[in-house]
């Protein structure tokens, strides 16, 4: 085992295959390295929010196999292809991997990838599983095939390796251009590398992949001189016309381009290790380049790394645990996650690629990779609790400028580097947007973000929108996944009504208020079910509440999970299931439901079972909360007690799902806390229950506040008193001022429900119906 020192004393897991243990054991704790087995998540170095994610990449597979291997890398596989720059965090689709590196021996170069079953077929290597090292800012492993010790590190906007080779050894890197974590024939529809006369190594490559038209921009630069190089053009399908460039052998070119291109550095004998410094950019070389000269002097690896640790230091020092030690393990991990995006995007000079595929400057730092449709319901919100005011205005600014140059005119749905790749559905910039300003976050022009809200929330091509805004409703044999489209659009506009009331535009409020009561065209009261209409207004038939199908009535999920979306008036809907029995007897159904005879193996998102309750996917995310709203909060304490035991552990199967850029360890770190924001945009978080000893948020603002508990037992899972800085709280939800001014929530835990604390309606969250 190999331990780090923590500023903090922090317990952190990342993704990768072991135990690590420490050489510093003053301030060090034990960090578990595992990754998830659904969770998708990587194990190389990346710096809070960093641009670049160094990280070895085990395999690659065409389109339909990548789902097991959307962040390049998997516990299980035996060997490792090489190290890349660009890496998605527990995504469910695939994508990235940009200019792979692997360091190679011998006098002849391997150009080709190999066979996984065939050691020595190709430039992949075995690796020593017990070496490899992984802590916040820094991995390690041997490759065996290759006796060469890698290391990666990094900074914001770039990576370091070091790669030690055998007394020898002739050291060799191999760039390859062609990898790519989602890979298809014809996915690279440009190339170029570039060695220039000072030894630098430009290139770039544009792509038609998740996000269509991506363009990819690099820099390096190595610690030796190289003795030779070679660059070819792979690519054999497709002849070239023009004439030939300067260079008749692969050694003896400077710039190649093409659609499969591979470069081999020479670097002869060399003394002590070789490192490699690498820097990325979506605008040009330029750019690239002066990412690369903008971190770091020279080849400073281990300052390097440890500035980055320090950063990481930085950022889980906001929220100090007290908890037992795989608990404390695991929400660690979870901050960890959760602190990786949405990625700084705009290069040093403040230039960016929108995604009218132009470059444009902004005086903030541009951020990107939003997966909205997750994050919008506790990542966002936990960033505002934790992150520096200015990173929050970043993320927003980044959003409505995004709006301002996109070709439709609105916000991103799913974008990464830039681009839009249209995944799932929604409008979800808009909560995250409201839920910041909203929350008194500075540097947010109020009107500007309206009018990019309204604007999204207006443009009838989009997934069914002129018909939402004509009919009420999605239909179902215009559009697919209507009825989930229908809920979750009309919550999306009950933030823009917040918005524009707090901005005093009453007829921009009075308009999305009357929008925000749309889900109610979906509601089916004889199955009281959230269903499907056709144009013609009946509901579509036949209907099963439990069939999951991709392009169905509702997206990754069925009836079960998506009559629980009302989060902007979940008052109205405990009425409309009957009142609060019912509704309690409905959650109970959900959670207790019995799935023997059901095969969702066709769905790879439907992860996380309990009952019809999916942890492993968004919809369900709220729903253990929703027993608070039915008058029985001891429920929602049973619930969760059920939910973080059987789908939360620091192991490498240790998430149940994709963690989906953060959400599923921002729905753990508020849920450990003792509340959760099921309305973004209320300024109010449920109260659950807690799970640890004691939390203390250290605020952005300077401030502190406290969540402590006592007898939190194993077999004390309900709540028997919950006060605020000294003072009872007579109500099951507590404000973000009330947190952001600082003080204490303090819990009482006992082994037999409090029936009487909270359960009255004037206790209750906030609901639309009940304002």
């Amino acid at each position: 085992m190999r331990r780090i020192g923590l500023a903090a004393a922090m317990a952190v897991c990342l993704a990768g295959p072991g135990w690590a243990q420490a050489s510093d054991p003053v301030e060090a704790v034990d960090v578990f390295i595992g990754t998830s087995g659904k969770g998708h998540t990587f194990p190389g170095p990346v710096a809070p929010f960093g641009m670049v994610q160094l990280s070895p990449d085990t395999d690659y597979r065409a389109f339909r196999q990548s789902y097991d291997w959307a962040s390049g890398y998997r516990n299980d596989d035996p060997t490792i292809m090489g190290f890349s720059h660009t890496h998605f965090s527990g995504t469910g689709h695939s994508d990235l991997g940009d200019v792979l590196i692997t360091p190679q021996t011998g006098d002849a170069v391997e150009w080709d990838v190999g066979d996984v079953a065939t050691p020595g077929s190709g430039y992949r290597s075995r690796y020593d599983k017990a070496s490899e090292t992984a802590e916040p800012g820094y991995y390690s492993v041997q490759l065996t095939d290759t006796q060469v010790r890698a290391e990666l590190t990094v900074g914001v906007r770039t990576g370091l390796h070091r790669y030690t080779f055998e007394d020898g050894a002739r050291a060799r890197l191999l760039l390859d251009l062609r990898n790519s974590i989602y890979d298809y024939p014809g996915k690279v529809l440009w190339s170029r590398i570039r060695v220039h006369q000072d030894g630098t190594v430009t290139g770039f490559r544009e792509l038609r992949g998740w996000a269509p038209g991506r363009q990819l921009y690099f820099a390096m630069r190595f610690s030796a001189p190289m003795v030779g190089h070679q660059i070819q053009n792979r690519e054999t399908d497709v002849p070239y016309n023009g004439f030939r460039q300067p260079g008749r052998a692969l050694d003896d070119r400077q710039q190649v381009q093409g659609r499969a291109l591979e470069a081999a550095f020479d670097f002869g004998q060399i003394d002590g290790p070789l490192l490699v410094k690498v820097a990325i950019s979506s605008v040009d070389e330029a750019g690239a380049i002066a990412n690369l000269e903008s971190e770091g002097e020279g080849f400073a690896f281990d300052a390097q790394r440890a500035a980055t640790r320090a950063a990481w230091n930085e950022a889980l020092g906001a929220v100090d645990i007290e908890a037992e030690p795989e608990l404390r393990t695991t929400l660690y991990t979870a901050l960890y996650h959760a602190l990786i995006a949405p990625s700084v995007h705009s290069d040093v000079d403040g230039r960016w690629r929108g995604p009218d595929n132009a470059v444009h400057r902004s005086d903030f730092t541009v951020h990107s990779t939003f997966s909205l449709w997750d994050t919008f319901r506790a990542e966002h919100p936990l960033l505002t609790l934790l992150a520096p005011a200015q990173r929050n205005a970043d993320i927003v600014n980044s959003l409505i400028a995004a709006q301002q140059v996109s070709p439709y005119g609105i916000l991103p749905v799913w974008s990464f580097h830039g681009q839009e790749t249209w995944t799932m559905i929604g409008y979800h910039a808009v909560p995250v947007i409201a839920d910041a300003y909203l929350k008194g976050i500075p540097g947010i022009d109020g009107n500007a973000a309206l009018d990019a809200m309204v604007a999204s929330a207006t443009y009838r091509p989009y997934g069914g929108l002129g018909d939402y805004m004509d009919l009420g409703y999605v239909p179902i044999d215009r559009e697919p996944e209507a009825a989930s489209k229908t809920v979750e659009y009309a919550y999306d506009d009950w933030t823009i009504a917040r918005m524009a009331e707090r901005l005093g535009r009453a007829d921009v409020a009075t308009e999305f208020d009357r929008r925000a009561g749309f889900w109610r065209n979906t509601w089916d009261q004889e199955t009281r079910f959230v269903r499907a209409r056709l144009a013609d207004g009946s509901f579509r038939e036949p209907f099963d509440p439990v069939a999951i199908n991709y392009g169905s009535d509702y997206t990754e999920g069925n009836a079960w999970q998506y009559s629980w979306f009302v989060p902007q008036d979940m008052a109205a809907l405990v009425a409309v299931m009957g009142g609060d029995a019912a509704t309690v007897a409905r959650l109970d159904a959900m959670f207790d439901y019995d799935n023997a005879g059901l095969d969702y193996s066709h769905a790879e998102d439907i992860a996380g079972l309990i009952g019809q309750y999916i942890h492993g996917n968004e919809p369900s995310h709220h729903s253990a909360y929703a027993y608070v709203y039915a008058g029985q909060p001891w429920r929602t304490q049973e619930r969760l007690k059920q939910i973080v035991e059987s789908q939360y552990h620091s192991r490498p199967d240790g998430l149940a799902g994709n963690d989906d850029v953060g959400q599923m360890s921002a729905w753990l770190m508020f849920t450990a806390m003792g509340f959760y924001p099921v309305t973004p945009g209320s300024g109010q978080y449920v109260i659950g229950r807690p799970f640890t000893d004691r939390t203390t948020l250290n605020l952005p603002n300077g401030r502190r506040f406290v969540i402590s508990t006592a007898g939190l037992r194993d077999a004390n899972r309900y709540i028997q008193l919950v006060t605020l800085n000294g003072r009872p709280l007579d109500r099951t939800w507590i404000g973000h001022d009330e947190i952001t001014a600082g003080g204490e929530l303090h819990f009482v835990m006992g082994s037999e429900p409090n029936r009487t604390w909270d359960a009255g309606e004037a206790a209750r969250p906030y609901s639309m119906s009940r304002r």
